[in-house]
């Protein structure tokens, strides 16, 4: 049976995710969005049918993605309130809104899923956490919407008491990896290599040290020993970072960041 699924909110994520389940002859599109040049473009592109405003998206759907900033998600939820029923679902990509704030502003009328995606899921690379705490949906609806973000990446189904804790390792992550990468090119230039030229070897660096960690059966502090040989240039970096306690402001730095999503989320 065909599924009906409308996305309030077009913007990157939201278009990422139309974009991969564009083509599913199972999945129907509908979208919404401020931006109607935008919402046009994707529309030609996916076949995505435009809905002129949020209540008739709902209205259509059986699941509602709500992928607008979460300030906006009480008034798009309090608006559409009127046309949930038990048989649909709210999936959430707010950052910050509990499931209990999200059933509130949907009035208790149907079940809802929150999603933490990150942002290489926009290269079909993500990680996505998915809670289904929700003890109103069916078996159906938890199938359906654990599915429906793999083709952006790998899916992790997590109690919502572990969303903190994923925000800030993976949902944060991408900008922890991006700050070191710019700081190597940045070596890389202050040590005369070109900028282009240290932004390319960098970047491979990063995928192919990935690709390995991923491939190797050894733990990665293993790997790591591969390359550091004794009194060699490599120790010579490693210990440095290590008497600088660039491990340790690490593991502080996530601390910070799993505190303010804790903050946030009593907001």
């Amino acid at each position: 049976m065909t599924k009906k699924v409308g996305f309030i909110g077009t913007g990157n994520m939201g278009a990422a995710i139309i974009r991969g389940m564009a083509g599913d002859d199972n999945i129907k599109l509908l979208g919404t969005d401020l931006n109607e040049a935008s919402l046009q473009s994707l529309a030609a592109e996916t076949g995505l049918i435009k809905c002129d405003n949020a209540r008739d998206l709902a209205r259509e759907s059986d699941f509602i993605v709500l992928a607008v900033k979460p300030q906006h998600a009480p008034a798009v939820l309090e608006a559409i309130a009127m046309e949930l029923t038990e048989s649909k679902c709210v999936i959430s990509i707010a950052a910050g809104l509990s499931v209990a704030a999200l059933k509130e502003f949907c009035e208790n009328r149907c079940p809802v899923v929150r999603v933490m995606p990150n942002t290489p899921a926009l290269v079909n690379a993500g990680v996505f956490a998915v809670c289904l705490d929700d003890n109103h949906l069916s078996n159906e609806q938890r199938t359906f919407t654990s599915e429906m973000f793999k083709p952006l990446g790998d899916v992790y189904t997590l109690g919502e008491n572990q969303f903190d804790s994923f925000t800030a390792v993976i949902g944060s992550g991408p900008a922890y990896v991006f700050y070191f990468i710019d700081a190597m090119i940045e070596s890389a230039v202050e040590l005369g290599l070109s900028r282009d030229m240290a932004r390319s070897m960098v970047e491979k660096l990063f995928e192919g040290s990935t690709k390995l960690s991923k491939e190797s059966k050894l733990h990665v502090a293993h790997l790591r020993e591969m390359v550091t040989s004794p009194a060699g240039t490599t120790v010579k970096a490693l210990v440095h970072l290590d008497r600088t306690a660039t491990r340790g402001n690490i593991i502080d730095a996530i601390r910070k960041s799993y505190e303010r999503s804790i903050e946030l989320g009593k907001k």
